[in-house]
């Protein structure tokens, strides 16, 4: 017997991804990826029940960009409002800001509801850098027609933010979630979305990429490759344009 709340991997793809099951209706088991942002449903009989430990093996540092010379310079990161449609995700991406010392504020919200608190939520903190994600799909069986599970709300949310700010140089907008449409985020003015090769991305990705453009001098073009090399699965994960970086450099330290 399988329940909400259990862990499960699914047959017909081999056992790769460990999901939890989030609801159950009319038959159908509802999935979130435990370690990747993928939402999927399934049927009990392609499930099977996840009992071993769960191992994400993904562990990045952002040592080059928190080692600053600081014998005569001061530095003040960029600040990031993450919105996140999974509170579990949002708890391990407020935990990898606080351990990196970044100023970041967490609000949950379901992805249908991003596009109606989104603007609220930038006027509260005005951060420099928004991240907009949680779970989505690319369905397998209507791949032809690029029906995705939550891009259009992904979407409609990253173009209230732009109206609130257009420079994206000012507000740094990090969008999507596993497999979403990359290239119709960007259009609607995401400086980083997700997914050019529509392959799955880590929960902390987006958090990754965050932290690193927090780190990055506002007064220089940032080093867009390897910020995007910091991401679990790089380049075929997360996209970007180049910017500036959010964080001032001051002189003297007092």
């Amino acid at each position: 017997m399988i329940n909400i709340g259990d862990y499960v991997t699914r047959k017909s793809y081999n056992n790769d991804i460990v999901f939890k099951v989030v609801d159950i209706k009319d038959d159908i088991y509802y999935l979130y990826g435990v370690c990747v942002r993928l939402s999927a449903d399934s049927p009990l009989s392609d499930l099977v029940k996840y009992n071993d430990i769960i191992n994400d093996d993904f562990n990045v540092k952002i040592d080059e960009y928190v080692n600053l010379d600081r014998n005569d310079f001061f530095y003040i990161p960029g600040t990031v409002l993450h919105i996140d449609g999974d509170k579990n995700f949002l708890g391990k991406s407020m935990n990898f800001y606080k351990s990196n010392k970044i100023k970041a504020y967490g609000v949950y919200s379901p992805e249908d509801e991003l596009e109606d608190n989104v603007y609220k939520y930038l006027e509260k903190y005005n951060p420099d850098i928004l991240v907009i994600t949680g779970h989505d799909a690319l369905f397998r069986k209507e791949r032809a027609n690029g029906k995705y599970k939550n891009t259009n709300n992904f979407v409609k949310a990253v173009r209230v933010a732009r109206k609130y700010e257009k420079s994206q140089d000012k507000l740094i907008i990090i969008a999507g979630a596993c497999q979403s449409n990359y290239e119709e985020l960007i259009k609607a003015g995401a400086n980083f979305a997700s997914s050019p090769k529509r392959i799955n991305i880590h929960a902390l990705d987006p958090a990754v990429i965050a932290t690193s453009l927090s780190f990055s001098d506002k007064n220089k073009n940032i080093d867009l490759i390897n910020i995007l090399e910091k991401t679990k699965y790089g380049s075929d994960g997360i996209g970007g344009i180049i910017t500036n970086g959010t964080m001032y450099v001051g002189y003297p330290r007092k």
